[in-house]
């Protein structure tokens, strides 16, 4: 159907005069028909076809197939179409903003389990009270999202780095520390006696830093204190560390817990540091990353609401 003809115009970008043909394209895709488009637009179905037949011809790109009596959308006209209800989802948000006076609409935020359920979840409550028109839609996963085609504003990671390409927002520093209840220590003698961990079954995250991080932050801590022949001890892992604190709390053994995230749990006494003066700096931070390289108004809002409650929860963390 396309020939060299259309070559010039497959590198061309997006004009102006292009929006109206768009828009009719949007409405045909959504009812996968020229007469509903047409009913909507208040056009002749033949006036719809021959919008879209000079679309696809200006773009280089075939966005229909068309069968007798029914149309349905290529796939590359099926990306296109994803891209521009997007596009039109946002531009609609904006004007009702401004129109508003106030940001309203969906936030959508990805983040490590153990960091959505330990410390972002609990405080969320403060969030919906300063900004109540913002619908935040929190989501969680190990892995690194792909923004692209997942809806996700800005995901919270816990990393060593960040990739150079991306907008990100380094949030805080983070310690760990071994934990167990009073009752786990006393059983195994573990009180100001490291060396007695030998004898303990030891809780971890084996997704801490990567897929595979095994027990890398126990035998980090272990290196740093002076414990050998850590990999003789018997473990139980996790792929979540909130996971391998809830098992701490109940007396399966001692866990390598993230002091922001059971700063709680030490308060009330739930969870207790058998060693004093122990807790070591990771070399991992917290950092808000999103795909786009100005963040939205919603999202600059959000991360000043993190970086309050960061400050507020700061000084009983160190």
């Amino acid at each position: 159907m396309y020939t060299k003809d259309n070559i010039f115009a497959r590198n061309q970008r997006i004009n102006s005069f292009q929006l109206s043909k768009l828009h009719t394209f949007e409405v045909a895709a959504r009812h996968c028909s020229f007469s509903l488009a047409a009913e909507e637009l208040c056009m002749t179905p033949s006036a719809i076809s021959h919008r879209i037949n000079k679309l696809e011809d200006e773009l280089g790109i075939a966005l229909f197939v068309r069968s007798h009596r029914k149309i349905t959308l290529t796939q590359e006209g099926e990306r296109i179409y994803l891209a521009l209800k997007r596009t039109l989802n946002e531009l609609n948000q904006e004007v009702m903003d401004v129109r508003s006076g106030d940001i309203s609409g969906e936030l959508t935020i990805y983040s490590r389990p153990s960091f959505a359920q330990c410390w972002l979840v609990p405080r969320i409550y403060s969030f919906k009270q300063q900004y109540p028109l913002i619908e935040l839609k929190i989501l969680t996963g190990n892995e690194n999202i792909n923004f692209q085609g997942y809806g996700i504003d800005a995901a919270i990671y816990f990393d060593e780095h960040m990739p150079d390409k991306m907008w990100h927002k380094e949030l805080m520093g983070e310690r760990i520390v071994p934990v167990c209840t009073h009752h786990y220590a006393q059983q195994f003698d573990l009180i100001d006696n490291p060396t007695n961990l030998h004898h303990a079954t030891l809780l971890h995250d084996n997704q801490a830093w990567d897929y595979n991080s095994h027990h890398d932050e126990w035998a980090l801590w272990a290196q740093q204190h002076g414990i050998e022949d850590i990999d003789d001890i018997a473990c139980i892992s996790f792929d979540r560390s909130d996971l391998a604190v809830i098992a701490a709390m109940n007396n399966a053994g001692i866990a390598m817990g993230r002091l922001s995230l059971i700063k709680k749990r030490l308060l009330t006494g739930e969870l207790i540091t058998p060693f004093a003066d122990t807790a070591l700096t990771c070399a991992q931070k917290y950092y808000l990353v999103s795909a786009n390289p100005t963040p939205s108004q919603k999202l600059q809002l959000f991360l000043g609401w993190l970086e309050e409650q960061i400050r507020i929860s700061e000084p009983s963390t160190q």
